[in-house]
C-alpha cells in the first residue's frame, strides 16, 4: 500500500512509525498458523480435562511435527491428504476422549450444584467442547460424524436424554 504523508511530517526525525514497521514485516503463512492453532487447541483440551496418557505430538506425522518449529513466515510442507492409519486412529481416540471428558464434566457439574462449572472456569463460559472437537476433526482429517455419534451415545449413557435427542 502507498502511504501518503504530509510535507510537514517528512522532515521530522525520530523513530520509525509503527505503520512503516508493520509494512516491513514479512507476511505469515496462514496454513502454518492454523496448524499451530490445532496444536494449541489439543494442548488446551489435554490441560482442561487432565488427560495424562495423551502425547500431543503423536497426533501428527513427521511433516506436521517439523512444521511446529519453523518460522511462521516460511512456507512449509504441511501434512497432505494421505495419512498413516495409525495416526488417524490416535486422532480419533483423542477426539473421543475429549467428548467423553466433556460430557463427564457436564454431568458432574450438574450433580454438584453448589459450584457451577462457570464459576470454576469463568474464561470458558459458553465453550462447547463437543462442538469444538467436531470442528477439530476437520483439521485432523477425522469424520465429524464419528465424533457427533459418540457425543450422542455419551449423552444417553449419562442419562442426559433431552440433549441426546437434540
Amino acid at each position: 500500500p502507498v502511504l501518503d504523508t504530509e510535507d510537514a511530517w517528512v522532515s521530522v526525525e525520530g523513530p520509525v512509525s509503527i505503520v512503516e514497521l508493520a509494512l516491513e514485516q514479512k507476511r505469515i503463512h496462514y496454513p502454518l498458523v492454523e496448524h499451530q492453532f490445532v496444536l494449541c487447541t489439543i494442548l488446551y483440551a489435554i490441560m482442561r480435562f487432565s488427560m495424562k496418557s495423551v502425547k500431543p505430538l503423536s497426533l501428527f506425522d513427521s511433516k506436521g511435527k517439523n512444521a511446529f518449529f519453523k518460522d511462521l513466515t516460511s512456507i512449509q510442507l504441511l501434512p497432505s491428504g494421505d495419512m498413516d492409519p495409525n495416526v488417524l486412529s490416535l486422532r480419533q481416540q483423542f477426539l473421543v476422549k475429549v467428548v467423553s471428558s466433556a460430557v463427564q464434566a457436564l454431568c458432574s457439574s450438574q450433580k454438584a450444584k453448589e459450584v457451577s462449572e462457570e464459576e470454576l472456569f469463568p474464561f470458558e463460559k459458553g465453550k462447547n467442547w463437543p462442538t469444538l472437537a467436531a470442528d477439530l476433526a476437520q483439521y485432523l482429517q477425522i469424520s465429524e460424524d464419528v465424533v457427533r455419534r459418540h457425543y450422542v451415545c455419551e449423552l444417553y449413557s449419562y442419562g442426559i436424554d433431552h440433549l441426546g435427542e437434540e
